[in-house]
């Protein structure tokens, strides 16, 4: 590669260089070959003239020209593909790399020690080199180059690489050399040939490219002559022969191959064409190889293809290679870009083929005086040829254009001075219409004003072509072309610069424009990138530097693609040219300077110039390094890990890779995504060096321990149909304190029933373990049962982990527990896997900031002690995770397989948890000490039973009162028998097993699907009479001494064999409360085999019941009238009952049926329904009420069973003193006795001086109780689904006190209005207990017997006597004492003249003593004086206990006046 350090001039004349195509022969181009070079390959060393040329301008003066270069090139009938452009580029920037092991020097700008090398900043103003010279060491020079290697590299390829344009004639073809050989039979026939051909490609509408200048295109003929296998006699008669044809300044003899091809190398002779040929040898080489070009070489020969050379095939003798360029494309590709698979081959093929091609040896055939020859034959091929032509074309086309607009263009001009004045004001570019699409005929004045700049331009008269240009910029824009416009603009500014002695300064506005133009209006990108190129250099030689820059950076803000190409290297050189600019300044700017180099470095990066971001990122890192910008310092550091590791610099690599995972890291999701892909891959690379050493300690994810979850058992099982399995514990519940206490107090109750006793040091089963639960005690496990570990992962970054192969780490210390052992150690020559089972999960996907729980699972298969150590796992990420227009593509990365990025690695986290911090002695308050934790530690006990417990068909909406049947399955899952199984909860009265006399059939739910859940018979009376049946409490688990909340469950033989199942029915009854409840079930059940480290085992269930209202019913007790019944069989009540329909119509309820009143009683029966009209059901819609008066009884005989007695109202009885309509009352029956119990303890005084006291109290009170408990059977029709359904259920009212109406539920109590709070506290004050009013009325029962009607002469006698009798009952268990006082006068006015007065005749006094329920008769007589009614309830009646003093004594009012009528006769 060519790396001169060239003055600016030197770079823009080598820039623009006359263009000269060769069309060769076959047998020319084999003799080139010899030397495995082409022939325009051959002469391009020799192009550049070493002597001065003189040629004359239009004013017939003398012009110099010095240092002219020429290119001499194959003729390519297709132009360029930006695709094989973009490819070339990147290659020969690729190839182009600053010396390794370069020494760097120390730049101090500022605050700032920069190290940058030698070649990768120069000095190019005088002021800086002085400054630099002194730091660097730098000879001192006027003028340095500022381009760096690569970048001369690129821009030269990108100047020789743009395809010639319409608007431009600068590079196009000036002359065409016909190339022949000596030894072809007719040399001047293939003269001829060559000469058609050449006019064909020119003039036929068949070729558009490539462009020639002139319609008549020097042709200069070239006879080749081998001279070692030639004839030179030969070969100089032909050349006599053609200068006679062609004359001597159009013809030239050139003789190589003075050294045949067998000659020994031992000659060095110099190769001048590797450093031409080197920039183009990977470009052909991989066309050769991908199809990049249709030029086609000599199948016997193993060179490559050149640049620009000819093949060997030939069409009819000649060379038809022209058909396509050398960067042309396969014609399949449409898009003009390459195959990315064949682009990115093998780093190792790629530098084999490099390698192999650049090592060729060329001009072997050559000697040092064939070198001559040909640097001769290009002098004389310009001095007399192409010289002479284009200064016969500038003065042809100065006189047509002298001819042609002195006519036109005066009649123009004068026209337009005439109307608009002699001034056009100019225009903006804004405002200049887009007529980039402007074309001008050939013969155009403007096009030859163009031609005749661009060939002064060529042979160096600047002067002349600025005044061209110039001239045409204005026709351009006059016309609106500003394609054309553009171009004037851009050489018309080169023009000016490149005048000898500087007239005129340089017009960078001019540059401004045409880049506008370019970029804006044409949408040509290629050439914008031209003006930039050219106008920068210009700027930097005049210490323009902030100019410079901002021309360089206004073009990398394109983002768009320039013709095909991506922009990512053109912006990444410009960019780092850009920051050098900044560095350069007379006041460095360094923050510009590292800024701009990050910019380049990530556009080299994403261009595949790994080595040169490297580079630009180590020198931006110099400024970044310890300022405190986070972000930036760890953008820099990824990338020179990434690039590093990339060029195989693991150490570089890893140190830059330190800080790239932090927890609080600030960057984005996308480079947290590069930061972690990077780490991992570098990382598992670097622990490929040593692969047997131990697992290492991996940052991510982060795991919370004290999070972190042991659940002991196997997994619920889901719901098959309507088989729903018992929900007991697992990590899906959360934890909740007051539901823990509860399920702690069933099973201490449950286990204190089985014991018999309550337990001393009671320890719950613990299932599940977190950090809320009590772990100070090493849990315990079940050999052949699961244990499963739910560790936290928290994923810290905005990208997924992927986890893969997750375990567990544990270590396990087998021992044996039985009794025999105590737990002593055994060794067992197992290997890990028999004693315990690991379970390892292949895939866990962490997304974003997640907190993620991973269950993993161990199997037990041996007793002892097992330690859970950590996890262990690969880290890895999946693909997908970066971020693209800002859209995070791992959005979608939810389920399912993911699709790893293939890099991961291995490595543990231990799990350490820290235990609750103790805070019991003063020692551990004043010090911070911390208790342990042993929830990793479990003991693996013996086998155990395995309860699984199945609801099916158990309902999840019931009415409340409703009673629906279910069936529960037990199965035992283990190899262990289980026996003892009980059921604890604390909602007892919402279910039933049914009692000990329960029928176990039907077998099946299928079976009783349709029947009804009550044991019913037909009714056989048309009656409404109760039939009465008994039961004992006892066999309903409602005695006195058991606890009704543990409930032993009926098995078979009271054991479940291992494998076995059973089917149990179990009847429901929703709670009298509307809503949502939760019924927990707690089963106990124990092993037949009695074990030291666990005794019992608990299964847990929450059923979920919403009901909904239906019935509400209340009952009022009142005493009768009659202190008999008409039978004479005791005393009797009336018992009113309200049924009232409250369900709601969404319930979907039709109506009610109440098919059946029952009552349950020790001492009172239902015995007959009072008025009622029909024997038929009572039905109630919605929001209708029912009332019903039932006639109630005292039993004959206290028995302690419990008396049912059922009126029916319908066309069956059910059963009501056996399950579940039994068990229901009597599991209703504990919370009202406890009430009870309670309001009695209450009132109950201290102290053995108020015993008789209270005694007497509780007998008063007891005269108004009434022990009678109602329960209201009814169905429901429900519609649903276009079927009629059949509910049942049953409600229970229980009576306590005479004339107090009592509820079916509990009513809701009004919230009490807002009072003041007192601050003092009541004085505590002893008041005797006292019995209330309606007590003490109740004490004893009166009732007035005489006739209702009396007739009586009064004419014959003035005194009516009706004799009236006065019964007493005595209510109470003691003896009463009652007096009777018949002195009460009415003094009422109101009663007077209503009731009238009479007079009680006799004694007015009486007292008697009643025994316990005693009835007493007394017979009196009242006088009436005249006719009339009157009321004889005006006896006082007294009542106290025989051995207490009168303080209860009060007065017993009969409930309704006792009215007589005295008729006159």
């Amino acid at each position: 590669m060519a790396q001169r350090v060239q003055s600016v001039q030197e770079f823009l004349q080598d820039s623009f260089y006359p263009l000269v195509a060769a069309l060769c022969s076959e047998e020319a181009e084999r003799i080139a070959r010899k030397n495995n070079l082409g022939f325009c390959e051959l002469v391009k060393p020799f192009c550049r003239l070493t002597s001065e040329v003189h040629m004359r301008d239009p004013n017939n003066q003398l012009h110099i020209i010095k240092n002219l270069k020429i290119a001499v090139n194959n003729i390519i009938t297709q132009p360029p593909q930006p695709g094989a452009i973009r490819k070339l580029l990147n290659d020969v920037v690729t190839i182009s790399q600053p010396a390794e092991g370069l020494v760097a020097n120390v730049i101090t700008a500022g605050d700032y020690d920069l190290n940058i090398s030698d070649r990768s900043v120069k000095a190019s103003v005088p002021w800086y080199s002085s400054w630099k010279d002194t730091l660097m060491g730098l000879n001192t020079s006027t003028f340095y180059s500022a381009t760096t290697p690569w970048f001369e590299a690129y821009r030269e390829s990108f100047l020789q690489s743009m395809p010639a344009s319409d608007h431009e004639f600068i590079n196009h073809y000036v002359a065409c050399m016909l190339v022949v050989s000596s030894s072809e039979p007719d040399p001047v026939e293939q003269f001829l040939k060559l000469s058609q051909e050449q006019h064909r490609i020119q003039h036929s509408n068949e070729y558009s490219y490539p462009k020639w200048f002139i319609p008549n295109t020097l042709k200069y003929y070239v006879l080749l002559h081998d001279v070692s296998a030639g004839e030179e006699q030969r070969a100089d008669s032909i050349y006599e022969e053609m200068k006679q044809r062609y004359g001597t300044q159009g013809c030239y003899l050139l003789k190589i191959n003075s050294r045949g091809s067998n000659r020994g190398a031992d000659e060095q002779i110099p190769d001048p064409w590797s450093q031409y040929l080197q920039k183009s040898s990977i470009q052909v080489q991989e066309s050769c190889e991908d199809g990049l070009h249709t030029v086609i070489s000599n199948k016997n020969t193993d060179h490559f293809i050149p640049l620009d050379g000819l093949g060997n095939d030939s069409k009819d003798g000649l060379s038809n290679n022209f058909k396509t360029h050398p960067l042309q494309l396969d014609h399949t590709s449409d898009s003009g870009c390459f195959d990315g698979t064949d682009y990115l081959k093998s780093n190792a093929s790629l530098h084999e083929s490099k390698k192999t091609n650049t090592g060729t040896p060329h001009g072997m055939c050559l000697t040092l005086t064939d070198h001559d020859r040909i640097r001769q034959f290009i002098q004389e091929f310009t001095f007399r040829g192409l010289l002479p032509h284009i200064e016969k074309t500038i003065r042809q086309l100065n006189d047509q254009l002298i001819s042609r607009k002195g006519l036109s263009r005066s009649l123009f001009s004068a026209t337009k001075k005439w109307f608009s004045g002699s001034k056009v004001p100019e225009k903006s570019i804004n405002e200049l219409k887009s007529t980039s699409g402007l074309l001008y005929p050939p013969e155009a004045p403007e096009l030859q004003i163009r031609k005749m700049a661009d060939l002064c331009f060529l042979v160096q008269h600047y002067e002349l072509a600025y005044s061209c240009y110039h001239t045409a910029k204005k026709d351009f824009l006059n016309d609106q072309a500003m394609l054309y416009a553009a171009g004037a603009l851009e050489m018309a500014a080169v023009s000016a610069f490149l005048q000898p002695g500087a007239p005129r300064p340089y017009p960078a506005h001019y540059m401004d424009t045409a880049i506008q133009t370019y970029r804006d209006i044409c949408k040509n990108m290629m050439l914008a990138e031209r003006c930039v190129l050219l106008s920068a250099e210009i700027l930097k030689s005049q210490s323009k530097y902030s100019e410079a820059a901002a021309l360089l950076i206004r073009l990398t803000t394109e983002q768009s693609a320039w013709m095909g190409m991506d922009s990512d290297l053109r912006s990444a050189l410009l960019l780092e040219q850009a920051a050098y600019c900044f560095i350069n300044m007379k006041s460095p700017m360094v923050r510009k300077f590292a800024f701009h180099m990050i910019l380049a470095g990530h556009r080299y990066s994403k261009a595949g110039q790994k080595k040169h971001a490297l580079r630009c990122y180590c020198q931006a890192m110099q400024v970044y390094k310890g300022k405190g910008w986070s972000l930036a310092e760890d953008h820099i550091n990824f990338t020179i890990g990434r690039q590093s590791f990339t060029l195989r610099q693991l150490e570089n690599a890893v140190s830059a890779f330190r800080h790239i995972l932090i927890n609080d890291s600030k960057q984005t999701a996308a480079q947290q995504g590069a930061f972690l892909r990077e780490y991992l891959y570098v990382y598992k690379n670097v622990s490929q060096l040593s692969p047997d050493g131990p697992l290492p300690q991996l940052p991510l994810p982060c795991i919370n321990s004290s999070a972190t979850r042991v659940f002991f058992g196997h997994d619920r099982r889901p719901a098959e149909g309507e088989k729903q399995a018992a929900t007991h514990i697992s990590l899906d519940q959360e934890y909740d304190s007051e539901f823990s206490q509860q399920w702690k107090d069933l099973e201490e109750q449950v286990v204190a029933a089985s014991n018999k006793s309550a337990v001393s040091n009671f320890q719950p089963t613990q299932y599940c373990l977190n950090r809320y639960s009590d772990n100070s005690r090493f849990p315990l496990g079940v050999v052949e049962e699961p244990i499963t570990v739910e560790v936290a992962f928290r994923n810290p970054l905005k990208v997924p982990l992927l986890l893969t192969d997750l375990s567990l780490l544990w270590k396990f210390k087998p021992k044996d527990f039985s009794s025999n052992n105590n737990g002593e150690s055994k060794e067992l020559m197992t290997c890990g896997k028999d004693m315990i089972g690991a379970e390892v999960i292949s895939e866990f996907l962490i997304n974003s900031e997640e907190t993620k729980m991973a269950r993993l699972k161990l199997f037990p298969h041996q007793t002892g002690e097992l330690h859970i150590l950590g996890v262990v796992y690969n880290l890895g990420t999946i693909q997908g995770t970066t971020v693209l227009d800002g859209i995070d593509s791992s959005v979608g990365f939810q389920t399912g397989k993911y699709i790893p990025n293939g890099t991961s690695v291995r490595g543990r986290q231990d799990l350490e948890i820290q235990g609750p911090r103790l805070n019991n002695t003063k020692e551990e308050k004043t010090s911070t000490k911390y208790g342990p934790d042993r929830r990793l530690d479990p003991i693996i006990a013996e086998e155990m039973p395995l309860l699984e417990v199945f609801f099916i068909n158990f309902p999840t909406g019931l009415l409340c009162g409703e009673i629906r049947k279910t069936y529960v399955e037990f199965m035992n899952v283990s190899k262990c028998p289980l026996t003892g199984l009980k059921v604890a909860s604390k909602r007892p009265e919402c279910f039933t097993f049914g009692g000990s006399s329960t029928i176990l059939t039907p077998l099946s739910p299928s079976t009783s699907e349709h029947s009804s859940a009550y044991k019913t018979v037909l009714k056989h009376s048309t009656s409404v009479c109760s039939l009465m049946s008994s039961a004992s409490s006892v066999d309903f688990g409602a005695g006195t001494g058991s606890e009704t909340e543990v409930i032993d469950v009926p098995l078979p033989d009271s054991v479940l064999l291992p494998g076995a199942s059973v089917q149990l029915p179990m009847w429901i009854r929703g709670p009298d409360e509307e809503g949502v409840h939760e019924i927990h079930f707690l089963f106990y059940y124990e092993s037949i085999k009695k074990h030291s480290k666990m005794s019992h085992r608990v299964l847990r269930h929450t059923a979920v019941i919403c009901t909904s209202r239906s019935l509400t019913v209340r009952a009022t007790a009142y005493r009768s009238n009659a202190l008999e019944d008409e039978k004479g069989e005791g005393d009797n009540m009336l018992v009113f009952v309200d049924v009232e329909n409250i369900n709601t119509s969404e319930a979907g309820v039709k109506e009610f049926h109440i098919v059946q009143v029952s009552s349950n009683s020790k001492n009172w029966k239902l015995q007959e329904s009072i008025n009622l009209s029909e024997d038929k059901d009572i039905k109630l819609a919605n929001r209708e009420k029912g009332k019903l008066c039932l006639k109630s009884v005292r039993c004959k005989h206290l028995l302690d069973d419990y008396t049912f007695a059922d009126i029916i109202f319908g066309n069956e009885q059910i059963i009501s003193s056996t399950s579940p309509c039994a068990d229901f009352f009597f599991r209703s029956l504990p919370s009202e006795f406890r009430r009870t119990q309670t309001q009695q303890s209450m009132n109950t005084s201290q102290g053995t001086v108020k015993q008789s006291l209270d005694n007497a109290v509780r007998l008063i009170q007891k005269c108004s109780e009434v022990d009678l408990n109602i329960i209201v059977l009814w169905k429901a029709y429900v519609i649903e689904d276009n079927k009629q359904l059949i509910l049942e259920g049953q409600h229970h009212v229980v009576l306590h006190t005479v004339g107090k109406e009592a509820f079916s539920s509990a009513q809701k109590q009004e919230s009490p209005e807002m009072v003041l709070f007192n601050f003092f506290r009541p004085e505590s004050t002893s008041v005797p207990a006292r019995p209330s009013p309606d007590h003490l009325s109740s004490l004893i029962k009166t009732s007035l017997h005489y006739p209702e009607t009396f007739n009586h002469s009064f004419h014959q006698k003035s005194l009516c006597v009706v004799p009236v009798t006065l019964l007493l009952s005595n209510c109470s268990q003691a003896d009463v004492d009652v007096i009777i006082d018949l002195r009460h006068k009415t003094t009422s006015p109101e009663m007077l003249e209503i009731h009238g007065s009479f007079t009680w005749l006799g004694q007015t006094q009486y007292k008697v003593q009643l025994k316990s329920m005693e009835v007493s008769r007394l017979q009196l007589k009242a006088c009436f004086v005249h006719t009339g009614v009157y009321n004889l309830g005006t006896p006082r009646v007294f009542a106290k206990l025989s051995d207490q003093v009168t303080l209860f004594e009060t007065s017993q009012q009969n409930s309704m006046p006792a009215l007589i009528i005295i008729n006159s006769i």
